[in-house]
């Protein structure tokens, strides 16, 4: 399992990473002010009514009188209505912000993953990143509206409380107060603790995540490779390592609990005993002993609620740190500033200031390195003429996909240019590159829908006419017409009702109806059979007319059309021409094209006895 995103992050909670999330809630923030406005409100009424007791019975039950009752229940009612309605208020001010916040994370998240380069998804399992932006954005709505709710309450309610028994009785006050010291102690004792192991929960259910996305994504694999087991064994591997952390966790916050528990009763005590005395000698009423007894117990509620919520925020400590490690993290290829200025962005482009294209790309004298240091290309230079076809062969890890994915802007090359119609493509917009570049993969991937829309996918405001028209020039429109719904019809998830040719066709097509300039086949034609693979080469022949195209060919047989084509060995181009040029040449090409053709006779021989 890949852990090269998993960061181990700061041990203790980081002011400075709260105030940058809180900024992605500054749309809330008048939600936010009425709501700690209300908090205050409930806290301080909350804190009242003690005193109301406190004169229920010093007035009116132990002089046996009720003499103005009426006008204090009338009090105490609007006290009760008043307290009805900030709870009212609470609720739904803190759900509008939970939810909105949640929205905008996911919303900012999801933007970013369209802004991020094609490296990060290299290195970055699915899974990781659905937690980031499921779990980890959930803890953190329901942290930042609730905790908000809990802390200012909590804070607002123990203020309240201190001043008003400080009021009644300073000693008294000062006794049931002195249990506080220890618990501050205790709790950031058990806070280190609880936010340590709450990193392990979260780390863990990334990588968990990611097995099961794993799992689900290739149980075809692991059914034919009997693999069931093994899996089993490497996913309980991480299942107890998660359970580990998490009884951990549970066990620093059942222990934490039950000790400010203690000290509360303790509190309690301390009130009875000395405010019991101070009732015998008539130092204090009857009524204020029972106001502190009441302030005692309410004191600590507030205590245990602050606990809880600091322990919650150890917990989302961990899940901010991971959101916004994705909605900080900076695409490695990104437009500057001037660039975004004359052209736009991807959200915003000016397609107006777009320049026109005509297809020519050069490489010149190109260095690329990957992040690891791995050295790919030195000193590359490649000249492709406007609508020629160039073949790109060699084997596994020659460089071939490199090339190629520096053509596309998915990496930009450390050293050297690459040039699109004699400018350097880091003077145009990413987006406009990418507007002009049409890429069938190797394994093609359909959204869920029907096959209608997944063409359209290419181009969103093309017409059903265009969509056929696309269809027919790949030769897609047959096999689409004698589907029950045609064009209407379901591929699946992945496209998985679909063979691994018409997949290939439906790709073909979403990738002609754009119009590109340029077009890449990255193996287009390696995983079909051969009546489909035949359908795909006649399909490239009209389609790459008048387009500079890449085709990286697994089966040499599909390149013989090729205007040009180049043999890769460690970077380096070690031959290039046309089929014929190269087999007469009898080199590289001519060995692998002869050896390949001769397994492709035997394979035919074997499949027709």
């Amino acid at each position: 399992m890949n852990t090269f995103e998993e960061h181990d992050y700061s041990k203790r909670i980081d002011p400075q990473l709260w105030r940058k999330l809180l900024r992605h809630a500054a749309r809330y923030k008048w939600h936010l002010i009425g709501l700690g406005f209300v908090m205050v409100l409930v806290a301080v009424i909350d804190a009242v009514f003690p005193l109301m007791n406190r004169a229920a019975i010093d007035r009116y039950i132990v002089p046996h009188t009720t003499e103005g009752l009426g006008t204090f229940l009338l009090i105490y009612a609007g006290l009760v209505v008043v307290q009805a309605a900030n709870v009212y208020f609470l609720i739904l001010l803190a759900g509008r912000i939970e939810v909105g916040i949640i929205h905008d994370l996911r919303k900012i998240g999801f933007r970013r993953l369209q802004e991020l380069s094609f490296s990060y998804y290299d290195r970055t399992p699915v899974g990781w990143i659905m937690a980031r932006m499921t779990s980890d954005a959930q803890r953190l709505g329901d942290t930042i509206s609730w905790g908000l709710v809990d802390i200012v309450w909590g804070g607002t309610m123990m203020l309240a409380i201190g001043v008003f028994m400080l009021v009644m009785n300073v000693t008294l006050g000062l006794t049931v107060l002195a249990v506080m010291p220890p618990l501050i102690l205790i709790s950031f004792y058990f806070q280190k603790r609880i936010l340590e192991s709450n990193r392990e929960v979260r780390k863990t259910n990334s990588r968990i995540s990611g097995a099961y996305n794993e799992g689900i994504m290739g149980a075809k694999t692991t059914k034919t490779l009997v693999r069931e087991e093994a899996n089993l064994v490497e996913f309980q591997k991480l299942t107890n390592t998660m359970r580990t952390a998490s009884v951990r966790t549970a066990m620093f916050s059942g222990v934490y609990l039950p000790i400010v528990l203690a000290l509360g009763s303790i509190g309690t005590g301390l009130a009875l005993w000395a405010g019991g005395m101070s009732v015998m000698i008539g130092t204090i009423t009857y009524g204020t002993l029972v106001a502190f007894v009441g302030y005692t117990v309410q004191f600590f509620e507030p205590v245990r609620e602050l606990a809880r919520v600091i322990t919650e925020l150890q917990a989302a400590q961990a899940s901010a740190e991971r959101v916004m490690s994705l909605i900080e993290t900076e695409p490695e290829v990104q437009d500057t500033a001037a660039v975004i200025e004359q052209y736009g962005d991807a959200f915003e482009p000016r397609r107006e200031d777009w320049p026109s294209v005509t297809g020519r790309i050069e490489f010149r004298d190109v260095g690329f390195q990957y992040k690891d240091g791995e050295q790919v290309l030195e000193h590359f230079s490649l000249n492709v003429a406007p609508g020629e076809t160039l073949a790109l062969v060699g084997e596994t890890g020659s460089g071939k996909s490199t090339i190629v994915n520096l053509a596309c802007r998915f990496y930009e090359p450390t050293e050297g240019q690459i040039l699109i119609d004699g400018a350097d493509y880091r003077e145009r917009s990413i987006l406009w590159h990418e507007s002009n570049l049409g890429y069938v993969l190797q394994q093609p991937h359909l959204f869920s829908g029907n096959i209608r829309d997944n063409i359209r996918y290419g181009r969103l405001d093309a017409t059903d006419e265009e969509i056929t028209q696309a269809a027919t020039l790949v030769n897609a429109h047959p096999f689409i017409s004698r589907m029950e719904k045609g064009y209407d019809s379901e591929v699946g998830e992945g496209g998985n009702l679909l063979s691994t040719g018409e997949k290939q066709l439906v790709s073909f097509a979403r990738a002609i109806v754009a119009d590109p300039a340029f077009f890449v086949f990255d193996e287009a034609t390696s995983s079909v059979d051969t009546e489909a693979e035949r359908l795909i080469q006649d399909a490239v022949q009209k389609v790459l007319k008048g387009r500079t195209s890449f085709i990286i060919a697994h089966r040499l047989s599909t390149i013989r059309s090729a205007d040009r084509i180049l043999v890769i060995d460690r970077g380096k181009i070690i031959e290039e021409g046309t089929h014929s040029e190269l087999l007469a040449a009898r080199g590289r090409y001519y060995q692998l094209y002869t050896s390949q053709f001769l397994e492709e006779e035997e394979e035919e021989l074997l499949t027709h006895h």
